[in-house]
């Protein structure tokens, strides 16, 4: 929710001050090889009118693979009302894939099929629209469009690139002048895979703290807390509980953000701080 622009390129500028977000996600700890993801991103708007330009480097780790994306993101935004916005946006991906056979439990050492490493690099593109107003916001996407299968050397294995499609939603209700209530969805649709429904719903007090709780149809349940340090920094943690068999092997998910903004009272302005 507050990395938008790794999954849609089209909410990039769109919070109207240049932003520096770090991610920080440890899934399934206590699990042998369970997912690692790190994320560093720079957006800004780059005209008057609001077209944005973003840079992402996401990194994930599980079991014996490590996957770098470096993405380039570009919205342009269609005023379609006094209040109403639509953005369109386009990426350009460089995806490196490492896989790091060594790494790997293997009952036979000498079998050849499980050694070595497996290195590809591939480009790829995605597009976006995003719908926002003051009040809520809606938006479709799909990061990565072009299908990519890799194999090594000899063809003993294979890794398949696919395409994801998102969709995502959400409204802010002023339940007094001092607290303001969110409710979200994200849907994540991919071929050979069950449909993955996130719905949350998240409090601002103040404009200063956040706190809400988020369930993942069929496989998750988390909690979530964040705080506006200054008008320029938001720090926020997250914690998922597993709610399938794999809660039996682990004891959770962690996660932590850092955003600054970089605006000042005279060029970039922020009335309150978005709550999305």
């Amino acid at each position: 929710m507050y990395n938008t622009m790794t999954i849609n390129p089209a909410y990039t500028g769109t919070r109207a001050v240049p932003s520096i977000f770090g991610l920080y996600r440890a899934q399934w700890i206590g699990f042998e090889g369970g997912p690692k993801t790190a994320n560093f991103s720079v957006e800004l708007p780059i005209t008057k009118s609001g077209q944005g330009l973003g840079f992402s480097i996401m990194n994930d780790k599980i079991g014996p693979s490590s996957e770098t994306n470096v993405t380039i993101s570009y919205s342009y935004p269609i005023q379609l009302s006094a209040d109403l916005h639509m953005s369109l946006g386009i990426s350009g991906t460089g995806n490196f894939l490492n896989v790091d056979y060594t790494k790997l439990k293997v009952f036979d050492p000498n079998d050849p099929f499980l050694t070595g490493q497996l290195s590809k690099i591939s480009p790829n593109v995605g597009a976006g629209v995003y719908f926002h107003t003051p009040k809520w916001y809606a938006g479709l996407s799909v990061p990565m469009i072009l299908e990519t299968k890799f194999f090594d050397d000899i063809q003993s294995s294979m890794v398949s690139k696919r395409m994801h499609f998102y969709a995502m939603g959400g409204y802010v209700f002023d339940l007094n002048s001092d607290l303001k209530f969110k409710p979200a969805a994200m849907i994540k649709m991919v071929e050979g895979a069950p449909l993955a429904v996130d719905v949350s719903a998240n409090f601002l007090f103040n404009d200063k703290f956040t706190l809400g709780a988020a369930y993942r149809w069929d496989a998750a349940l988390s909690g979530m807390a964040g705080f506006q340090v200054t008008p320029q920094i938001n720090i926020g943690y997250a914690y998922d509980l597993e709610t399938t068999r794999l809660r039996n092997y682990n004891s959770g998910s962690h996660e932590i953000f850092l955003r600054f903004d970089l605006f000042t009272n005279t060029k970039y302005r922020l009335v309150t701080p978005r709550f999305f």
